[in-house]
């Protein structure tokens, strides 16, 4: 069967075409158009690959990269049926690196507190709040994910750069998957080391780690909890964050898995436990985590192999029936030890761990209602 593809918009971005013919992967090297023209696209797939009833769409190698309609909006996914042989498509924009974002759709960013006390530590901390952009012409109740490093994660200015959460959340919203409160926890600038080093003196002197993860679990979610409409229980509750930030993570959700059912890990400092000795509880753990793993290709030589390392402890751990794990594990050959790169994973890892999607095998439904506060 034969796809042909024209587009006003051209670029050097290679295009592929996605489906329920290979589990809606957008960057399949087997499902790539062939450049006719600046304009114009074509693939041929062999009609035994192809269901009868065939939903697809294009890509430029990624769901950030998606097709668009002209107004910048989501599309509906593509539907035809194989007796047709050939099929003609229009792609009028496409997405860039998630873009474009739209204003109506951005969270709603609150400072809870400019020093908010932490008893654990005696000290304070600036503490903030990303709500859905409908939270306050709502009455639902909400997930919550809890996110360290907060200067680099949102605001414009980092000395790093940021993940631009904001951005993303909007876009997830788009598709009607936003519906997560973020708490974000600014790291304490020469604290940080200490307080997301768990137990490790070698690395940071009188480190700290276990009294900031009893903040977060004692302390700030319940404030939260009171002032906020969330979802109390594990399974709506998750914590993650990037390098030393992912590996006190880490140690949040196997010291209180019934307060955390979600971990977005990324880049992990794993180099801190090179034997991968967290403290596990000596009793079976009922509980089901989730674990969303990622990592650069260009982290340096070992963050890539000390992830799969890290993951056959995981599994391990699973065959002694000490937890019951589910994790997705993404490498960016590509990546980076940095927030350009954290910031693309993002909406997949929210996906994931919120919404269940390993892609984007379901029709999404475009929200296209404005709401006026």
């Amino acid at each position: 069967m034969t796809f042909e593809l024209y587009t006003e918009e051209s670029d050097d971005r290679t295009v592929y075409i996605t489906g329920n013919f290979n589990n809606w992967n957008p960057r399949d090297p087997g499902f790539q158009l062939k450049k006719l023209d600046p304009n114009s696209y074509s693939i041929d797939i062999d009609s035994q690959l192809l269901p009868d009833h065939i939903e697809y769409k294009f890509t430029k190698g990624g769901w950030e990269n998606v097709e668009l309609d002209q107004y910048g909006s989501i599309t509906p996914n593509r539907k035809a049926e194989k007796t047709e042989g050939k099929v003609k498509s229009i792609v009028e924009k496409w997405r860039l690196n998630w873009g474009p974002f739209k204003k109506e759709f951005f969270p709603i960013a609150e400072i809870i507190s400019e020093e908010f006390y932490i008893p654990q530590l005696d000290r304070y901390r600036k503490v903030w709040a990303l709500l859905p952009y409908d939270y306050y012409v709502s009455n639902k109740n909400y997930p919550v994910l809890y996110l360290q490093d907060a200067q680099n994660l949102f605001n414009e200015g980092s000395g790093y750069g940021n993940w631009e959460i904001d951005k993303k959340l909007s876009i997830l919203a788009e598709y009607g998957r936003g519906d997560v409160i973020i708490i974000a926890i600014e790291h304490g600038s020469e604290e940080r080391i200490k307080e997301y080093i768990f137990d490790n003196d070698n690395i940071a002197h009188g480190s700290e780690g276990k009294k900031y993860i009893r903040f977060i679990t004692d302390t700030l979610k319940p404030f939260v909890d009171e002032h906020y409409r969330t979802k109390k229980d594990r399974e709506n509750t998750g914590i993650g964050g990037s390098s030393l930030g992912a590996l006190i993570s880490i140690y949040s959700g196997f010291l209180y898995p019934e307060v955390y059912s979600k971990l977005l890990i990324f880049s992990p400092s794993l180099w801190v436990e090179p034997n991968n000795n967290f403290p596990m509880m000596s009793l079976r753990v009922p509980f089901k985590t989730k674990i969303y793993l990622y990592g650069g290709g260009q982290e340096g030589s070992k963050m890539v192999k000390r992830i799969y390392v890290f993951e056959e402890y995981l599994k391990r751990w699973e065959k002694k029936n000490l937890f019951d794990f589910e994790f997705k594990t993404s490498i960016n050959p590509e990546g980076t030890h940095s927030e350009f790169y954290w910031s693309q994973e993002f909406p997949r890892a929210i996906e994931w761990l919120f919404y269940d999607n390993t892609e984007n095998p379901v029709e999404v439904t475009p929200q296209q209602k404005s709401i006026t506060q």
